[in-house]
Parts: structure tokens; sequence; C-alpha cells
């Protein structure tokens, strides 16, 4: 068993003003994902600006930031924030869903593609390979909140978490870490190389979506599912695989249509 690394989850207090880590891995995910999209962005369109990237990265952080807590709040705890909306507001400690995430990063990007002459898979194939970066970011934010945590296990690496998040004091698979590898290191590597050469459009989206669902679909028989929606069938079956199946689907499809569509279509920006 290995010692849980007892972390403040305030990275920074100044007076009454807190910075939390959580959301400093936020910052730390859509810093890391601007430097490398920077460079790239000459390959992606020789007439973009740094500036104008600056404003892409913005708009989808946006995206993510709501999406993914409105995603959290519509499904895993609705009655909760019905009961207290102003919980909606307290995203430090922790709360958000990453496909709630995912739809207001692809909202994003169809607004800001049709305000600069980009269609909504030429820019998600562009930012699909850095997303990893957020996505590891957040699982340490989650790790230090000593949240999302997994099953019970024997496991030499196994964690004992603070007892403020598991009273039970058992130690647990660090879920967390698993989803940092798999989302975060893993997935990075596998769009970062599979999109340094040309793909036709939509094949790198495909290959976010069907791998992101894969391991997401993966870790969830490890990980202990949120207390108020619990196991929705069979003993196993989590509301993270419900919502990772759609995308498994997608990202098959999409792989499919990319290299299979006519040559009229497959030419054209969609």
């Amino acid at each position: 068993m290995l010692p849980y690394p007892q972390i403040n989850p305030v990275a920074v207090a100044i007076g009454p003003l807190q910075i939390h880590w959580y959301g400093l891995m936020y910052l730390i995910g859509i810093g890391g994902a601007w430097l490398l999209a920077s460079r790239r962005l000459n390959r992606f369109d020789p007439t973009w600006t740094k500036e104008k990237l600056s404003d892409m990265v913005f708009w989808m952080s946006m995206g993510v930031i709501v999406g993914g807590r409105l995603g959290y709040v519509l499904f895993y705890d609705l009655p909760a924030y019905i009961a207290n909306p102003t919980l909606i507001l307290e995203v430090w400690k922790g709360g958000m869903a990453f496909h709630g995430g995912f739809v207001g990063v692809m909202i994003a990007a169809w607004w800001f593609g049709r305000r600069n002459g980009k269609s909504f898979f030429q820019l998600m194939d562009f930012v699909a390979p850095f997303v990893p970066i957020g996505l590891g970011a957040g699982r340490i934010g989650n790790f230090i909140n000593a949240e999302l945590w997994g099953k019970p296990s024997d496991v030499p690496w196994a964690m004992v978490f603070p007892p403020f998040s598991d009273p039970a004091q058992l130690p647990r698979h660090p879920s967390q870490l698993y989803q940092f590898a798999l989302e975060g290191v893993a997935l990075f590597l596998i769009l970062y190389i599979f999109s340094r050469k040309p793909r036709p459009t939509m094949a790198v989206s495909g290959m976010f979506a069907l791998f992101y669902g894969i391991f997401r679909f993966i870790v969830e028989f490890v990980r202990v599912p949120d207390a108020q929606l619990g196991y929705l069938a069979w003993g196993w079956l989590t509301m993270g695989q419900i919502l990772s199946m759609p995308m498994i689907l997608a990202g098959l499809g999409l792989l499919w249509w990319a290299y299979n569509r006519p040559q009229g279509i497959k030419n054209a920006a969609l």
C-alpha cells in the first residue's frame, strides 16, 4: 500500500482569497494546450495569428468550464443543485463532467468556426490532440482533492484517502491516477503522433472520441460511482460508461466516414 500524499487543496491563500489546486490544474491544462497549439498553428492556417488562437482557446475553455459544470449538475446530482442552486458556482470543490464539457467545446467550436471561416471538424481536428493535457491536469486536481477514488483493493499501489473523503478508511484504487495515465498521457501520445501526418477531415476527432470513450469505460470498472447515483444496471454499469458508449460509436463512425466517404466530399471542409 502506498501512502496518500497529504496535499492542501488550497495552493495559495492571501487573506480571504484562496487559490485551489483544482482551479490551477485548469489553468495549467489551458496554458499547455495553447503552447502546443501555437507550435502547430502555421500548419493549420498560416493566416491565423496567435491572438486569434488565444480567442479560440478562450471560448473553448469557457465551453469546457460551463459545459462541464452544467453537465455534472444535469447528469450526476440534479436534485441537490435544484435544492441549493448556489452550489453550482462552487466549482473549486469539484463536480465537473467531462461529457458536459465536451458538448460545451463542440458548441464553442461550431460558433467560433462560423465566425472565422472554419468548419466544425476542421477546428475539432486541430484542437483534439491538445485536449488530453487539460484532462490529465484535471485528474491530478481530482487526486489532490481526494475525490473520485476507486474501489477497495489489495494491489500494492492502493491508497487510503483522508477521512473527510473516505470515512471507511479502506485501501483503494487511485483511479484518478489511472485516468491521468490513460486520458492524459496515453491519449495525448496517441493523438499527437496520429496527427503529425495529414489526415482526412474528421479522422483525428474520431480517434479522440473512440479512445477517450474506451479509456473512460475501462476505468469505470475500478472507480466508485457517485454515491447519489450508484450503479445503474447489473451491479456494474455506471453513468460514466453510459455516456462513453455514444462516444465510442461516434468515434468509429467518424473514422469510417473519414476514410470511406466519396472523394468529392472527402476534399470538402466539413
